[in-house]
C-alpha cells in the first residue's frame, strides 16, 4: 500500500502520453481524482472520472476498448469488490492496468486483490500525490515492459499508398480506439505526413535522427505536432539540406523513447530496403504490408515476407492489405490468388476511390473527415479495431487478471485476453 511520506521524500516521474479511467463512488475520490489530473506530472495523460465504482467499469467496457489505466474505488465488502474484479477481467483489454482505492485496511483483501493482478491498491483518503506516483509506477519501474506499441507499415513498392494507410490507420486508432497515437514519418527526405495533416512544423524527426545525445523528453515534446487530443505527429523535413546516410541503430533510441511514453506509434516507414529499415521492420510489434493486385507487388510481398520471417520467428505474420482495387480495365490479380501465392492471408482490401483520396490528399485531411460514412473509412476504422482494438470475441467464465504470469512461468501460450503487457493483439 502506498505511503504519501514516501512520496513526498522521492521524485515522481511525469506519467506517460496514456489514458486513465477512474470509477468512483465517493464524489471526495471523484475530486481528488480530477485535482490530480490537472498536476504537472499528468499534462500528458488523458483522464476521465465517471461514478459507479466498479459495476459501472463492468458496464461500461462490455462494448468499448479498455483504457491504460482503470482506478476503482470500492468502499468495502458492500461493493464486492473481488466479484468486480473477476466480472472485468471479462471485458478488459491486454496490457491494463488495474489500482483499486480501498476504504478498508484488510491484509486479507489486499492478498487477494495483488493475486487477482491488481497493480496496486490505495486507502482512502488518498492524496493526488500518492495517486500520481502510484500511476507513475506502473510505467516508470525497473523491468516494467513499455507502455506502447509500435507498427510499422511498409509498401512494397513506390507509390502504393502506403503513407495514405498509415495515416489514416494511426487517425482511426486516435479517434475511435481513444489511444494516445504519435505517426513517425521514418522518410526524412520525402516524408508526406506533414502535407496529410496539414500541418507546417518548424523542426521535425531529423532533429531527433541527428543528434541522438539530444534525445531526452523536452526536445521530443517540442519536435511533436499536435494534430488533435489523441494524435500527435513526428514529421520530416521540407528541405533537402542534407543527404540522407543513416546507421543501421539510426532510429532505435528515438522508436524507444516513444514506446515508453505513448500507447501506440505508427511507423511510416519508407520503401527503402536496407540495414535500418529491415531492422525497424523486424523490430516492430505489429507490420502492415500495403500491396497492389498486380505482378511486381506479389513478387515483392513474397519476397519482403521471406526475409522478416527469419527475423521473426516466434511472431505474428505480417498484415497483407491490398490498396488500390478494383481500377477499370486495368487487370488485377485477384485476392484469393494473391492470398493463395503467398500462402497469407490478405488482411483488408482497399477500394480504387480517386476522388475520395484526392479530395482528402488535397485537403490535408483523412478519409473520415472527408466522408465519414464510406466504406473506405469503415475500412479503416475496421484495421485500427483488429490491430490493436478490443477484440470481438472473448472468453467466457471467471477470469483471473493473474492468468497470463501463471502461464508465463507454466511456459504456455493463452489465447484471448491478457491484463499484462501490451495492447490487445
Amino acid at each position: 500500500m502506498a505511503d504519501l511520506s514516501e512520496t513526498a521524500e522521492r521524485t515522481i516521474a511525469p506519467v506517460p502520453r496514456i489514458t486513465i479511467q477512474a470509477f468512483c463512488e465517493t464524489s471526495e475520490t471523484a475530486a481528488m481524482i480530477e485535482g490530480a489530473a490537472l498536476d504537472r506530472r499528468m499534462q500528458k495523460a488523458q483522464v476521465k472520472v465517471r461514478m459507479g465504482g466498479g459495476a459501472a467499469a463492468i458496464e461500461a467496457y462490455r462494448h468499448a476498448p479498455t483504457p491504460n489505466v482503470i482506478v476503482i474505488e470500492t468502499q468495502g465488502p458492500r461493493s464486492k469488490p473481488l466479484e468486480c474484479l473477476d466480472a472485468l477481467a471479462e471485458v478488459c483489454d491486454e496490457g491494463t492496468r488495474v489500482l483499486v482505492i480501498g476504504h478498508l485496511n484488510d491484509v486479507v483483501l489486499y492478498r487477494q486483490l495483488i493475486q487477482r493482478g491488481v497493480s496496486d491498491y490505495l486507502m482512502a483518503p488518498v492524496d493526488p500525490l500518492t495517486l500520481i506516483a502510484a500511476i507513475s509506477d506502473l510505467f516508470t519501474a525497473p523491468g516494467v515492459k513499455p507502455v506502447g506499441r509500435t507498427v510499422a507499415v511498409y509498401g512494397v513498392k513506390g507509390g502504393i499508398g502506403a503513407s495514405t494507410v498509415a495515416h489514416n490507420f494511426a487517425w482511426s486508432v486516435a479517434r475511435n480506439q481513444g489511444m494516445q497515437t504519435v505517426i513517425a514519418d521514418l522518410d526524412i527526405a520525402f516524408g508526406t505526413a506533414s502535407l496529410n495533416f496539414n500541418q507546417d512544423p518548424p523542426q521535425g524527426i531529423a532533429e531527433a535522427v541527428f543528434a541522438p545525445e539530444r534525445l531526452d523528453s523536452a526536445l521530443v515534446e517540442r519536435l511533436l505536432s499536435k494534430c488533435s487530443d489523441t494524435l500527435s505527429l513526428l514529421s520530416a523535413p521540407a528541405s533537402l539540406d542534407r543527404t540522407i546516410d543513416l546507421s543501421e541503430p539510426a532510429f532505435d533510441a528515438l522508436i524507444e523513447y516513444l514506446r515508453a511514453s505513448v500507447p501506440c506509434v505508427v511507423l511510416d516507414v519508407p520503401h527503402q530496403w536496407n540495414a535500418w529499415s529491415k531492422r525497424v521492420l523486424t523490430a516492430a510489434d505489429e507490420i502492415l504490408i500495403v500491396a497492389g493486385p498486380d505482378l511486381a507487388s506479389l513478387r515483392n510481398a513474397k519476397n519482403i515476407l521471406g526475409a522478416l520471417k527469419h527475423g521473426r520467428p516466434n511472431d505474428a505474420p505480417p498484415r497483407i492489405l491490398l490498396n488500390g482495387v478494383g481500377v477499370p480495365k486495368r487487370p488485377e490479380i485477384g485476392t484469393p490468388e494473391f492470398a493463395k501465392t503467398l500462402e497469407a492471408p490478405v488482411a483488408l482490401t482497399i477500394p480504387f476511390e480517386p476522388a475520395l483520396f484526392g479530395t482528402a490528399a488535397n485537403n490535408g485531411q483523412m478519409i473520415a473527415e472527408i466522408q465519414a460514412g464510406s466504406k473506405v473509412a469503415e475500412l479503416f476504422n475496421d484495421l485500427a479495431a483488429l490491430t490493436l482494438g478490443r477484440p470481438e470475441t472473448r472468453r467466457s467464465g471467471r477470469t483471473s487478471l493473474l492468468e497470463p504470469l501463471l502461464a508465463r512461468f507454466a511456459g504456455t501460450k493463452l489465447g484471448g485476453i491478457k491484463l499484462v503487457g501490451g495492447k490487445a493483439s
